[in-house]
Protein backbone atom coordinates (compact mmCIF):
# COMPACT_ATOMS: atom_id res chain seq x y z
CA UNK A 1 0.00 0.00 0.00
CA UNK A 2 1.41 3.38 -1.38
CA UNK A 3 2.22 6.04 1.99
CA UNK A 4 -0.09 8.87 2.12
CA UNK A 5 1.54 12.23 1.48
CA UNK A 6 -0.26 15.23 3.22
CA UNK A 7 0.97 18.47 2.79
CA UNK A 8 0.14 20.96 5.22
CA UNK A 9 0.61 24.71 4.00
CA UNK A 10 -0.95 28.34 3.21
CA UNK A 11 -1.44 29.74 0.02
CA UNK A 12 0.71 32.91 0.77
CA UNK A 13 3.04 31.11 2.17
CA UNK A 14 6.50 29.23 1.67
CA UNK A 15 4.39 26.50 0.92
CA UNK A 16 4.05 27.63 -2.32
CA UNK A 17 7.75 26.72 -2.90
CA UNK A 18 6.55 23.08 -1.77
CA UNK A 19 3.68 22.95 -4.01
CA UNK A 20 5.67 23.74 -7.09
CA UNK A 21 8.14 20.86 -5.54
CA UNK A 22 4.97 18.43 -5.32
CA UNK A 23 3.65 19.36 -8.75
CA UNK A 24 7.28 18.51 -10.05
CA UNK A 25 7.34 15.46 -8.23
CA UNK A 26 3.85 14.30 -9.69
CA UNK A 27 3.03 12.13 -6.99
CA UNK A 28 -0.62 12.03 -5.46
CA UNK A 29 -0.89 14.27 -2.78
CA UNK A 30 -3.86 15.31 -0.25
CA UNK A 31 -3.64 19.29 1.29
CA UNK A 32 -4.83 20.64 4.15
CA UNK A 33 -4.82 24.38 4.52
CA UNK A 34 -3.87 26.17 7.20
CA UNK A 35 -4.41 29.50 9.01
CA UNK A 36 -4.21 31.30 12.19
CA UNK A 37 -4.88 29.95 14.70
CA UNK A 38 -5.19 26.51 13.06
CA UNK A 39 -1.90 26.27 13.51
CA UNK A 40 -1.39 26.87 16.52
CA UNK A 41 -3.89 24.02 17.73
CA UNK A 42 -2.56 20.69 19.27
CA UNK A 43 -2.68 18.51 16.39
CA UNK A 44 -0.74 21.05 14.45
CA UNK A 45 1.92 21.59 16.64
CA UNK A 46 2.47 17.80 16.95
CA UNK A 47 3.36 17.63 13.31
CA UNK A 48 5.25 21.36 13.44
CA UNK A 49 6.24 22.46 16.99
CA UNK A 50 7.30 25.72 15.59
CA UNK A 51 3.40 25.76 14.38
CA UNK A 52 3.98 27.15 10.67
CA UNK A 53 3.79 25.86 7.32
CA UNK A 54 4.77 24.07 5.43
CA UNK A 55 4.91 20.80 6.25
CA UNK A 56 4.29 17.29 4.78
CA UNK A 57 3.75 13.82 6.33
CA UNK A 58 4.24 10.89 4.53
CA UNK A 59 3.05 7.55 5.97
CA UNK A 60 4.93 7.91 9.05
CA UNK A 61 7.60 10.57 8.28
CA UNK A 62 7.39 14.14 9.01
CA UNK A 63 9.06 16.53 7.02
CA UNK A 64 9.29 20.25 7.95
CA UNK A 65 11.37 22.80 6.40
CA UNK A 66 11.28 24.07 3.04
CA UNK A 67 14.70 23.13 1.36
CA UNK A 68 14.64 19.85 3.80
CA UNK A 69 11.10 19.35 1.95
CA UNK A 70 12.18 19.52 -1.44
CA UNK A 71 15.44 17.27 -0.76
CA UNK A 72 13.07 14.92 1.06
CA UNK A 73 10.97 14.98 -2.12
CA UNK A 74 12.98 14.38 -4.91
CA UNK A 75 14.65 11.23 -2.93
CA UNK A 76 11.25 10.01 -1.76
CA UNK A 77 10.08 9.96 -5.74
CA UNK A 78 13.88 9.08 -7.81
CA UNK A 79 11.33 8.66 -11.03
CA UNK A 80 10.91 12.11 -10.84
CA UNK A 81 14.40 13.18 -12.00
CA UNK A 82 14.83 16.08 -9.50
CA UNK A 83 18.39 14.98 -7.77
CA UNK A 84 21.48 14.05 -8.55
CA UNK A 85 21.93 10.09 -7.78
CA UNK A 86 24.42 9.52 -5.20
CA UNK A 87 28.01 9.25 -6.63
CA UNK A 88 26.75 11.74 -9.16
CA UNK A 89 29.05 14.56 -9.03
CA UNK A 90 26.58 17.09 -9.28
CA UNK A 91 25.13 16.09 -6.12
CA UNK A 92 27.86 18.23 -4.84
CA UNK A 93 27.01 21.62 -6.30
CA UNK A 94 23.01 20.57 -5.69
CA UNK A 95 23.39 19.60 -2.22
CA UNK A 96 25.60 23.33 -2.09
CA UNK A 97 22.85 25.40 -3.70
CA UNK A 98 19.94 24.02 -2.18
CA UNK A 99 21.21 25.21 1.64
CA UNK A 100 23.28 27.83 0.30
CA UNK A 101 19.34 29.61 -0.86
CA UNK A 102 18.46 28.03 2.65
CA UNK A 103 21.21 29.38 4.80
CA UNK A 104 22.94 32.67 3.82
CA UNK A 105 20.33 33.59 0.91
CA UNK A 106 17.29 33.48 3.34
CA UNK A 107 19.04 35.20 6.61
CA UNK A 108 21.26 37.95 4.25
CA UNK A 109 17.36 38.96 2.57
CA UNK A 110 15.84 38.60 5.93
CA UNK A 111 18.61 40.67 7.82
CA UNK A 112 17.82 42.94 4.65
CA UNK A 113 13.72 43.18 4.98
CA UNK A 114 14.21 44.32 8.61
CA UNK A 115 16.58 46.70 8.23
CA UNK A 116 19.16 45.26 9.88
CA UNK A 117 23.12 45.53 8.86
CA UNK A 118 26.43 43.62 9.55
CA UNK A 119 28.58 46.20 11.46
CA UNK A 120 31.61 46.69 9.23
CA UNK A 121 34.52 44.39 9.94
CA UNK A 122 32.69 41.82 11.43
CA UNK A 123 31.41 40.14 8.32
CA UNK A 124 33.32 37.06 9.25
CA UNK A 125 30.98 36.69 12.25
CA UNK A 126 27.59 36.33 10.20
CA UNK A 127 27.19 32.83 8.77
CA UNK A 128 25.93 34.94 5.50
CA UNK A 129 29.14 37.45 5.80
CA UNK A 130 27.27 39.92 4.17
CA UNK A 131 24.33 40.70 1.15
CA UNK A 132 26.22 41.77 -1.26
CA UNK A 133 28.42 38.92 -0.84
CA UNK A 134 25.77 36.39 -0.83
CA UNK A 135 23.95 38.02 -3.96
CA UNK A 136 27.31 37.89 -6.37
CA UNK A 137 28.15 34.47 -4.83
CA UNK A 138 23.96 33.46 -6.36
CA UNK A 139 24.75 35.38 -9.41
CA UNK A 140 27.89 32.99 -10.16
CA UNK A 141 25.62 29.96 -9.20
CA UNK A 142 22.42 30.93 -11.53
CA UNK A 143 25.21 32.09 -14.38
CA UNK A 144 27.13 28.64 -14.54
CA UNK A 145 24.98 27.03 -16.14
CA UNK A 146 20.86 26.24 -17.36
CA UNK A 147 20.49 24.83 -13.83
CA UNK A 148 22.65 24.98 -10.64
CA UNK A 149 23.50 21.58 -10.32
CA UNK A 150 24.63 21.16 -14.25
CA UNK A 151 22.31 20.84 -17.08
CA UNK A 152 18.98 19.55 -15.42
CA UNK A 153 17.01 21.02 -13.54
CA UNK A 154 16.34 19.56 -9.94
CA UNK A 155 14.59 20.19 -6.59
CA UNK A 156 17.30 22.56 -5.73
CA UNK A 157 16.61 24.77 -8.67
CA UNK A 158 12.99 24.64 -7.22
CA UNK A 159 14.21 26.18 -3.58
CA UNK A 160 16.95 28.77 -5.38
CA UNK A 161 14.52 30.09 -8.09
CA UNK A 162 11.71 30.32 -5.80
CA UNK A 163 13.94 32.47 -2.90
CA UNK A 164 15.26 34.69 -6.05
CA UNK A 165 11.89 35.31 -7.79
CA UNK A 166 10.02 36.06 -4.50
CA UNK A 167 13.29 38.43 -3.78
CA UNK A 168 13.07 40.33 -6.67
CA UNK A 169 9.39 41.14 -6.29
CA UNK A 170 9.32 42.25 -3.33
CA UNK A 171 12.69 43.99 -3.94
CA UNK A 172 14.29 42.23 -1.54
CA UNK A 173 16.67 41.04 -4.50
CA UNK A 174 18.05 43.49 -7.31
CA UNK A 175 16.63 42.70 -10.45
CA UNK A 176 19.75 41.39 -12.25
CA UNK A 177 20.03 40.26 -15.65
CA UNK A 178 21.36 36.93 -14.85
CA UNK A 179 18.29 36.96 -12.13
CA UNK A 180 15.71 37.66 -14.43
CA UNK A 181 16.94 34.95 -16.83
CA UNK A 182 17.32 32.06 -14.49
CA UNK A 183 13.95 32.98 -12.40
CA UNK A 184 11.81 32.89 -16.06
CA UNK A 185 13.94 30.10 -17.08
CA UNK A 186 12.31 27.78 -14.50
CA UNK A 187 9.27 29.65 -13.69
CA UNK A 188 7.50 28.50 -16.62
CA UNK A 189 7.73 25.02 -16.49
CA UNK A 190 4.26 23.43 -16.88
CA UNK A 191 4.93 22.19 -12.67
CA UNK A 192 5.18 25.33 -11.85
CA UNK A 193 2.47 27.46 -13.99
CA UNK A 194 0.12 24.65 -12.14
CA UNK A 195 1.45 25.21 -9.06
CA UNK A 196 0.57 28.90 -9.27
CA UNK A 197 -2.89 28.40 -10.57
CA UNK A 198 -3.87 26.49 -7.83
CA UNK A 199 -2.74 28.71 -5.14
CA UNK A 200 -4.11 31.87 -6.31
CA UNK A 201 -7.04 30.00 -7.10
CA UNK A 202 -7.15 28.83 -3.00
CA UNK A 203 -5.75 32.88 -2.45
CA UNK A 204 -8.86 34.15 -4.40
CA UNK A 205 -11.27 32.00 -2.46
CA UNK A 206 -10.36 33.28 0.51
CA UNK A 207 -13.25 35.51 2.28
CA UNK A 208 -10.81 38.69 2.58
CA UNK A 209 -9.54 38.34 -0.74
CA UNK A 210 -12.76 40.14 -2.19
Amino acid sequence: MTAELVFYTSPMSRGRIVRWMLEEVGAPYRTEVLEFPAMKTARYLAINPMGKVPAITHGGTVVTETAAICAYLADAFPQAGLAPPPGDAARGAYYRWLFFAAGPVEAAITNKSFGFEVPAGREIMAGFGSFAAVADALENAVSAGDYVAGHRFTAADVYVGAQIGWGMQFNAIEKRPAFERYVARVSERPAAVRAREIDDALIAAQPSAG
